[in-house]
Parts: C-alpha cells; sequence; structure tokens
C-alpha cells in the first residue's frame, strides 16, 4: 500500500477521532459549567464566561478538524487554544485545585500535561504543520 494514503487515512481518522472529542467536551462546557469553573484562573474574573467561551472554542474547532477544507486552520488553532487553555491545567495543579470533586496527584498532573502535549502535537500533525521527511 501507498504510505501517502495510509498517513492521509489515519490524520483522517484521527481527525474525526479528535474533532468528535473536542466537540464533545465542548458540550460538557455548557451542560456542566460546575465541573471546569474551579480551575479558571481567578485573575480572569468570571470563570463561567470562560467556560462558556472555551466550550464555544472546542466546538467549533472540533467540528472544523473533521471537515478536510477547514483543517490546517482549525488545526493550528486547537494547539494555540491548548497552549492557552493549560493555564488552567497548572493553576488546578499549582493551587491543588480539585475538579470533579477529586485532585489529581502530582503524577496524574505529570500525565495530564503529556497528554496535553500529545494532543498539541496530534492537532499539528493532522494539519500538516510538522516538517516532512519527503
Amino acid at each position: 500500500m501507498d504510505p501517502y494514503f495510509i498517513a492521509n487515512f489515519a490524520k483522517g481518522v484521527s481527525a474525526l477521532v479528535g474533532g468528535c472529542f473536542f466537540f464533545y467536551v465542548g458540550v460538557l462546557h455548557f451542560t456542566d459549567t460546575e465541573w471546569f469553573e474551579p480551575i479558571v484562573p481567578k485573575e480572569l474574573g468570571n470563570p463561567r464566561f470562560w467556560v462558556y467561551l472555551s466550550g464555544l472554542f472546542e466546538i467549533i474547532l472540533g467540528i472544523g478538524i473533521i471537515l478536510p477544507y477547514y483543517r490546517p486552520e482549525a488545526s493550528i488553532l486547537i494547539a494555540m487554544m491548548l497552549v492557552i487553555l493549560y493555564w488552567a491545567n497548572l493553576n488546578m495543579w499549582v493551587n491543588d485545585i480539585p475538579i470533579g470533586g477529586s485532585t489529581l496527584s502530582t503524577n496524574g498532573h505529570i500525565l495530564r500535561a503529556l497528554a496535553q502535549a500529545f494532543l498539541i502535537w496530534m492537532a499539528l500533525w493532522i494539519g500538516d504543520w510538522l516538517p516532512s521527511k519527503q
């Protein structure tokens, strides 16, 4: 099989799965705002506003990465969004803020940071923003 076909197929499947994930998490920002609100940095003010705004971006960009025409732009915007949203995760870690009724261990926070880094890498890979070997 053609390696180019396999790579594009893998990117398409990853875009579909990733897009559905972001869409779902974005919807959760509207249906369970109380779960996300505690980790919004206090410096930002009204946590519900930021939860709604980030959820809106996750829904829009989740749909965008699924659609091949918008995939390059959506993927770079997802990577940027994840970098920006890490502030909330870092806030949760530094201030030992519980989310969903539980606090994470140091290992849990490290795994969460690694998952965030992987999602950033995956978004950049899906959108062909990473340097190619070709």
